[in-house]
């Protein structure tokens, strides 16, 4: 295997792929053709320097892949807007105060609270919902442990409800072709319908894994957090999520362009919850996915144009 250093995400009907700042959005539109969008994302702190470094890296990633996620999300459903609306009072409010950053100020508002909620129902309820404990159980490492058990249902149980939504079930078929994808070119195969379909839906460096490790090292984390107080301890978990949040990027990475034997077994959970997040596209979401991957990354290049594999894996 050779990493590619490319990833993306699914979108409604289609895929999102971003090769360093560079990225496009292949959707299928209703009338079957697929359009493909490209364009170039700075992210949050551009070219400098210190998002480079290991941990802070891993912060501003996950950020910038909030920002960008929610972006291509919006301009995939732009295609199937049933008509144009008149724009609602609140929203004429904003185009009011803002102009024409009012977009902006929406994407970043809902960018904001959605971390907040998810830092509100993996992080904290399970820290309060495992309170009810501390009337029987003293010892903080055992609580520590609880709750990240806790942590870890909460997740498990909110995967399982939305991937029972049908829309969701397209998007987890795109996320499967969005894997199958990169597998297949990193794996020095060419890149088509039937190498791609032939190839694994499960990729070590996948946002499904990232937010797994990160449930589980919260555990390791949080064991160490011994006072007393109940607000010190909800204060040095919040604090400690960016470091949380920096070292599973850190194995993520590490797990993408790595074969030692440990790190492919610590990665197995996380690839064994992209069951639930990945599902078996068909051939049209395949070729979306390819579209989307040759907009933005020359794999024949990537591949030094070797392709001398043995046909008989395609089988």
């Amino acid at each position: 295997m050779k990493p590619s250093g490319i990833g993306g995400q699914a979108v409604l009907e289609g895929i999102m792929m971003k090769n360093k700042t560079q990225y496009s959005v292949a959707v299928r539109k209703p009338d079957g053709e697929i359009e493909v969008h490209t364009s170039v994302h700075q992210g949050i702190a551009g070219n400098r320097g210190w998002a480079k470094l290991p941990l802070v890296r891993g912060v501003v990633n996950f950020i910038d892949s909030l920002v960008l996620g929610m972006e291509t999300l919006t301009f995939s459903a732009s295609f199937y807007e049933e008509e144009e609306q008149e724009p609602g009072a609140f929203e004429k409010f904003l185009l009011k105060i803002f102009g024409d950053k009012a977009e902006k100020v929406v994407m970043g508002s809902t960018v904001a609270f959605s971390i907040v909620m998810a830092v509100a129902i993996f992080m904290i309820l399970p820290y309060f919902i495992s309170g009810f404990f501390r009337k029987y159980i003293v010892d903080n490492t055992l609580l520590a442990i609880i709750e990240g058990v806790i942590r870890l249902g909460i997740f498990t149980v909110y995967v399982v409800l939305i991937s029972m939504m049908e829309d969701i079930k397209r998007v987890y078929m795109y996320h499967g072709a969005e894997h199958k994808c990169i597998n297949c070119i990193e794996r020095g195969r060419e890149l088509n319908v039937k190498n791609v379909r032939n190839s694994s839906r499960y990729h070590s460096r996948c946002g499904t894994s990232f937010m797994f490790i990160v449930m589980v090292i919260s555990i390791l984390f949080f064991v160490f957090i011994d006072v007393e107080s109940p607000m010190l301890r909800v204060v040095y978990r919040l604090l400690l999520i960016p470091v949380i949040a920096g070292v599973s990027y850190e194995f993520i990475k590490l797990a993408g362009r790595s074969e030692n034997l440990l790190v492919r077994i610590l990665s197995l959970p996380g690839k064994g919850m992209q069951k639930l997040t990945t599902k078996e596209p068909d051939d049209d979401m395949i070729e979306v996915a390819i579209a989307a991957v040759e907009a933005v990354f020359d794999w024949r290049a990537f591949q030094g144009y070797r392709l001398d594999y043995d046909e008989d894996e395609e089988e």
